[in-house]
C-alpha cells in the first residue's frame, strides 16, 4: 500500500516558478514509476510527466517539454516536479500516481495503482 500527498501549490505570476513535492508512505516507492497529471475547471485530467524507478528516465507532455522537470529522490520517498515560465494554461490541480508499470503505462494514465489528492496551482496573467 502507498499513500500519496502533494504539497507546494498555490498562486504564482506568469513566467514564475513553483516546486512541488509528493510525499510517498510505503516502504516500496522505489519500485513504482512516478508520475504528474493534472486537471484543469471543466477539461479532463492530462499527463504531465513521469519517472522511472531509479531517476534515470523522464518523459513529458509536449506541452510542458523544456519548462518543466520531474525528478524523484528515493532515499526521502518523494517525487518532485521543479515548473517554471509558468502560463496561465497551466494553472490545475495536480495529481501525483505511482504504478509499477513503465514510463508508457504511466502516461497513458490507465489503471494507476495509486492517487494523491491533488494540489492547486493557480498562474495569474
Amino acid at each position: 500500500q502507498v499513500q500519496l500527498v502533494e504539497s507546494g501549490g498555490g498562486l504564482v505570476q506568469a513566467g514564475g516558478s513553483l516546486r512541488l513535492s509528493c510525499a510517498a508512505s510505503g516502504r516500496t516507492f522505489s519500485r513504482y514509476t512516478m508520475g504528474w497529471f493534472r486537471q484543469a475547471p471543466g477539461k479532463e485530467r492530462e499527463f504531465v510527466a513521469a519517472v522511472s524507478w531509479s531517476g534515470g528516465s523522464k518523459y513529458y507532455a509536449d506541452s510542458v517539454k523544456g519548462r518543466f522537470t520531474i525528478s524523484r529522490d528515493n532515499a526521502k520517498n518523494t517525487v518532485f516536479l521543479q515548473m517554471n515560465s509558468l502560463k496561465p494554461e497551466d494553472t490545475a490541480v495536480y495529481y501525483c500516481a505511482a504504478d509499477p508499470g513503465n514510463l508508457a503505462t504511466m502516461a497513458s494514465g490507465d489503471g494507476m495503482d495509486y492517487w494523491g489528492k491533488g494540489t492547486l496551482v493557480t498562474v495569474s496573467s
